[in-house]
């Protein structure tokens, strides 16, 4: 494989899909740290990034749609390995976002995955989501436990947490590892899952190595703002910076792991490292989390206090397609791939609550 210039792709000449993005950006700039050739693809889409983002100068920046054929055959010249980060993120506004999640996410992908075998690049890191597991894992007292979907009647009263359907006793949640059973209950959650099974079969026809890593609650500098489609942490900061208290739904006690984007893109190096070494038709999953647990009022707590804003306020209200607990058990990641995070969530948070975000969408 020859790189523009002529001669062979180096083993880090890396395009990273979305490296216009909050994640993608970090990824690009960790890997320009190391001395990596990166190239980015990316549409720009005005919905996402609210404003042209500034690139750095040692980036060859190619303009174009993960779902078009021929920019990504362009973007794909010379390339030794993709990270796969363009997507359609966040739950949505309604059902209708649907054929726009499926064709950004699922068929993106699979034209990625088409244009890199024509290419014969055999190495891929794909951005999925704690999204796939839907609820998250949990001990019952006869054992291990998943719960269904959530019922609106027990949202409305306020009955937040699953129960055991033998005891009618709350259950405890514990730590969901990457083999625990797979439940996506959203549209983005099944189009995250869908660019796995594409990414899986890939992998085995073609012999190539694909990880992906299954991002838990990620916050942290550049994060997008006041769009639907943003995380949670985005809403609170966006609320602190207008002056506004956070608004907590259900009564702020949903567990989550909360995750530095720096520890993300160190992470992506990670997952780029093992492909270089991992067998021909692997496709292995990773956690990504910073490996504690905290609530969302514990996030919105730090936030306010750290900005010196209103206190935030829990309202009760509910979205249906939200889960109550799901935290990571990120061994995986720490034992096969050496990876550990190098922010805690105290240190995060005082960071974050004054931190620049991008542009608001409009």
């Amino acid at each position: 494989m020859n790189a523009p210039g002529g001669g062979p792709a180096g083993d880090h000449h890396l395009l990273v899909t979305g490296g216009a993005g909050f994640i993608g950006g970090a990824i690009v700039d960790a890997a320009l740290a190391r001395g990596w050739q990166v190239r980015v693809l990316d549409s720009l889409r005005r919905d996402v990034h609210g404003g042209l983002p500034v690139v750095d100068p040692r980036v060859e920046f190619v303009v174009g749609d993960v779902t078009d054929p021929g920019a990504v055959a362009d973007a794909l010249r010379g390339i030794a390995v993709v990270c796969h980060q363009a997507a359609k993120v966040g739950l949505g506004v309604d059902f209708s976002d649907a054929p726009d999640y499926v064709h950004s996410n699922e068929v993106g992908t699979a034209v990625l995955l088409a244009g890199m075998t024509a290419a014969g690049i055999d190495r891929l890191v794909l951005a999925s989501s704690m999204v796939v597991y839907g609820e998250g894992s949990y001990r019952s007292a006869t054992g291990f436990a998943r719960p269904g979907p959530r019922n609106p009647a027990d949202l409305d009263a306020g009955r937040f947490d699953p129960t055991d359907a033998v005891t009618g006793e709350p259950l405890e949640p514990v730590l969901v590892a990457e083999d625990d059973p797979l439940d996506p209950r959203n549209v983005y959650a099944s189009s995250k899952l869908g660019q796995e099974y594409l990414a899986t079969a890939w992998s085995r026809s073609t012999n190539g190595r694909a990880a992906a890593l299954r991002y838990h609650n990620v916050y942290g500098p550049g994060m997008p703002q006041n769009t639907p489609y943003a995380g949670v942490a985005s809403l609170f900061r966006s609320a602190l910076e207008r002056g506004e208290a956070p608004t907590v739904y259900e009564d702020g006690r949903q567990r989550r792991d909360f995750v530095h984007v720096r520890d993300i893109a160190s992470a992506n190096l990670a997952a780029i490292d093992w492909t270089a070494g991992s067998p021909a038709g692997t496709f292995r999953p990773f956690n990504v989390g910073s490996g504690t647990v905290h609530t969302i009022g514990d996030m919105a707590e730090a936030l306010s206090t750290a900005a010196n804003g209103p206190a935030p306020v829990v309202t009760g209200e509910y979205r249906l397609g939200d889960v109550r607990h799901i935290t990571a058990s990120s061994e995986r990641l720490r034992t096969e791939l050496g990876w550990s995070p190098s922010m805690s969530f105290e240190d995060g948070m005082r960071e974050f609550a004054t931190a620049p975000l991008r542009a608001a969408v409009v």
